[in-house]
Parts: structure tokens; C-alpha cells; sequence
């Protein structure tokens, strides 16, 4: 159903596309030649579809990858037609350009070649930004309560949807780039591994995220891509030296608490208040909770700070608006009451492998805990 959604939010843009790129800049004689062109590249991604989890070695991989760029440039060729009949119905009013200009061939040639050049150029900066990893600092206070610490660093990554092509140099940036952070936590908030993922890359990845030894040790929760790749079992976890946190907290060496919640996807997840309990929590809590909704509620709880990913902050511009209007904090940090929020645009993404909106990022966070703070 996903899938079928995403097919009709992608074919019925380009039926407006063909035809109205066709009226603009196609002369009559170029016609059959410009159709044939725009629908066999059209039909690329429809007929990727079925060969979406399929391996490098066969016809429809290629197919797929083809797909996976077509969809963001045929994303900004559509915005860009927008915006030229947006220039053409102002001009009608204004009169900036004459009628007999904006019919030229010359004209109708620049213009054509410039939204697809522009779009082009959009896709390779994304490409870029995808794979180019960046680190977001913070630096917050909170209650230090009855903990021994004053001060602890947290590194905090999630959606990175490690699959069967994902490049082991692009998770051995991120573990390079985390060592020399040298955190004393680090929290992995969902959406870390994808279905089929069992190859020689992956182990190769397993063991690199080995090599991270934080003092205080390495966590992750559950996102829904763990759930529909069936990976609640937690082998890719457990070989990567990673403790999953399934609706459960822990003490961590008498300084503070560790909570974290399995993804709503995951039948039975447990309400907040039975994951925290009761009892009277004298020191700090710190959750992970894979998407950030609900802000007032755990603000009202004695959750410190929060972490959460599943956004991508949109992904692609402008996505991330519509993200805005559908998340309190689609990306970055915000205090609501006590409690401290983070959401990650995440260090990798899901689908076209680019990033045209919100980062590749590693989250750290220098926490300051202040007992002079009630």
C-alpha cells in the first residue's frame, strides 16, 4: 500500500509534467521523439518496484538505482515548471518579457535547459550533502539529582538503514568521526537496519561498529524499519555490540537512568509510565524514543532529556516543511518544561540516496548536571 501511494504521488505529477513541458518548450516536429524519451524514462521507477530488495547482481538493481535518482530530479523539474508558470502569470500582468520572445525557439531552449540543468545540479549538491557527515554540538544543564557525574557526553545517531549496498567507508567515517568525539554514551535511536541484511557488507559493518568502547556503553531502540524488516530479534544489534533497550530502563553504574521505547509499529508497547515505574527516580533519566511525538506528555514525566530520530528532517526540500506541520520538533533541539529534546534528520536516510533537506549528522551532547537544579 505504501509503495502503490508513492507510485501515484509519483505518476500523477509527471502526467501534468509531460504535458504541460510538451505545450511550453516541445516543437510539433520533436514531439513523438520528446514522448517516446520522457515515458521510457517515466516507467523506470514503476518498473523498479518489484526489485526493490533485490541483490547487485541482476538487471533490476540497476533499474532500481536509476529510480532512486530519477525520483528527487523529477521532484524539482515539477517545482521548477511550477515556478516558471508562476514568471509567465506575472508576466501576463507585468509584461517583463515580450509574447513573441517567450515563443522563440531560442527562448523555449534556454528555458527547458535550464530547469533540467538546475535540477541536475540540485540532485549532485543532495548527493553530496547525503554523504557528506557532519556533527550537530549541544550543550544543555540539567538536574544532577543524587548522580556521582557532573558532566557526561552523549553521541546520539539514528536512520542510518544499513542494507546490503550500504558502503562500509561511509560507516567507517562515522566511526572514525565518533572516536575522536570520544563520547561516554552512545545512543542509536532506530531505523539502524533494514531487511535482508545478512551479507558480507553487513558483517563487515558489525564488526566496525565493534570498534566503538564508550565508557558507559552503547545503546539503541527499535524503529519501524526494525519492524518491517523483522529485525526484533536483535542479532545485527547484539553483534555490533549494541544493548537494545525493548520498553525497559536501567541504572547505569549509579549515575543515571537509560529508558528506552520499542517503536508504536511493535504490538504491546508499553505506556511511559510503566517503562519509568512508580518509584521515586533520584537520578537523571534519559530515554530514547524512536519518533518524537508526544512531546507534552513526556514533558510531564521525569524524563530529562529525550532522543529521537524518524523524521530526516524531510529529506528532501521541501518535504521538511510538510514535516513542520506534522511533528512539534522535526529536527533539532527543544526544551519543553524540564525535558530536553533532540531529533536527528538522521546519519543516513531511506529511499533516494539524496539529502536535499537537514544533514547526515552525529548528534552530541555535552550534558552538565547541576545539582543546584531542582
Amino acid at each position: 500500500m505504501f509503495h502503490l501511494i508513492i507510485t501515484l504521488t509519483y505518476l500523477l505529477p509527471n502526467i501534468y509534467l509531460f504535458f504541460r513541458i510538451r505545450n511550453l518548450f516541445i516543437s510539433k516536429e520533436y514531439r513523438l521523439r520528446y514522448t517516446i524519451i520522457y515515458i521510457l524514462l517515466a516507467i523506470i521507477y514503476p518498473l523498479s518496484q518489484p526489485f526493490a530488495h533485490s541483490g547487485p547482481d541482476n538487471f533490476g538493481y540497476l533499474l532500481r538505482i536509476i529510480a532512486d535518482y530519477l525520483l528527487p530530479f523529477y521532484l524539482y523539474v515539477f517545482l521548477l515548471i511550477l515556478l516558471f508558470d508562476l514568471f509567465l502569470l506575472f508576466n501576463h500582468f507585468a509584461h517583463l518579457v515580450r509574447k513573441t520572445t517567450l515563443r522563440s525557439y531560442r527562448f523555449r531552449t534556454y528555458a527547458l535547459t535550464s530547469i533540467v540543468v538546475l535540477s541536475i545540479l540540485i540532485v549532485a549538491g543532495g548527493i553530496v550533502n547525503l554523504n557528506t557527515i557532519r556533527v550537530s554540538r549541544y550543550q544543555i544543564n540539567i538536574p544532577g539529582k543524587n548522580s556521582r557525574l557532573g558532566h557526561l557526553r552523549v553521541v546520539f545517531v539514528s536512520d542510518i538503514h544499513i542494507e546490503q549496498d550500504t558502503r562500509p567507508h561511509f560507516i567507517w567515517q562515522f566511526i572514525r568521526k565518533t572516536k575522536k568525539l570520544q563520547p561516554d554514551l552512545i545512543l542509536y535511536g532506530g531505523d539502524i537496519i533494514e531487511r535482508g541484511s545478512k551479507s558480507e557488507k553487513v558483517n563487515t559493518i558489525e564488526k566496525l561498529l565493534q570498534e566503538l568502547h564508550p565508557a558507559y556503553g552503547s545503546f539503541g531502540v527499535l524503529g519501524n524499519h526494525e519492524f518491517y524488516g523483522e529485525q526484533q530479534d536483535g542479532q545485527f544489534f547484539r553483534e555490533a555490540g549494541i544493548t537494545l533497550l525493548n520498553d525497559t530502563m536501567l541504572k547505569v553504574d549509579d549515575s543515571f537512568y537509560l529508558a528506552g521505547r520499542i517503536d508504536q509499529h511493535f504490538r504491546g508497547r508499553k505506556h511511559l509510565a510503566d517503562i519509568l515505574g512508580k518509584q521515586s527516580l533520584n537520578l537523571p533519566v534519559i530515554m530514547m524514543d524512536h519518533r518524537p511525538t508526544r512531546l507534552q506528555e513526556v514533558s510531564q514525566t521525569p524524563v530529562d532529556v529525550q532522543f529521537s530520530g524518524h523524521t530526516h528532517n524531510g529529506q528532501l526540500f521541501p518535504i521538511n516543511l510538510i514535516m513542520k506541520s506534522i511533528y512539534e520538533l522535526p529536527w533539532g533541539h527543544k526544551k519543553i518544561g524540564h525535558t530536553h529534546f533532540f531529533v536527528s534528520s538522521g546519519l543516513r536516510l531511506w529511499g533516494p540516496p539524496v539529502k536535499t533537506a537537514g544533514k547526515s549528522e552525529i548528534v552530541v551532547i555535552d550534558i552538565h548536571l547541576d545539582t543546584s537544579i531542582k
